[in-house]
C-alpha cells in the first residue's frame, strides 16, 4: 500500500503555524462535503500581514491551509487572485480523486479576494 503522506505533507502537518484564530480580522468560510474551513487574515496597506486558519478534514486538507498561509502572508491582497491550487496539489502529491477535491475546495476561500 502506498503510502498517502509525502514528507511535505507531514511537515506541513506536524507544524501548522498558522492554525487559530485572529481577533478583529476579515474571515471568509467554506463549507462542503464534510470539510471546512475558515481563513482569517488581518491587513495594512493592502497586504496580508497575518493569516490564520481553522479547519476540518483530511491532513491534505490542513497542510494546504497551512502552505498557503505561509505563501501569502506578506504578500499583497491582490496576489489572491493568482491562487492556483495545482502547485499545492504538485507538492502534497495529492494521490486520490478524494484528496485532490479536498484540496482545491481551499480555492473558494483563497481566491475570493479580500476574506470577509
Amino acid at each position: 500500500m502506498t503510502d498517502p503522506y509525502n514528507d511535505r505533507v507531514r511537515e506541513l502537518f506536524a507544524d501548522p503555524a498558522h492554525a487559530g484564530d485572529l481577533d478583529n480580522a476579515a474571515t471568509g468560510w467554506f463549507e462542503d462535503q464534510g470539510i471546512r474551513i475558515r481563513l482569517a487574515a488581518e491587513t495594512e496597506n493592502g497586504v496580508l500581514t497575518k493569516l490564520r486558519f481553522r479547519a476540518y478534514g483530511c491532513p491534505h486538507v490542513l497542510a494546504a491551509c497551512e502552505a498557503v498561509c505561509r505563501q501569502y502572508e506578506g504578500q499583497a491582497i491582490a496576489a489572491l487572485e493568482a491562487f492556483k491550487s495545482g502547485q499545492i496539489m504538485a507538492d502534497l502529491a495529492a494521490l486520490s480523486d478524494r484528496t485532490v477535491s479536498s484540496t482545491t475546495s481551499i480555492r473558494p476561500v483563497f481566491s475570493a479576494g479580500t476574506p470577509r
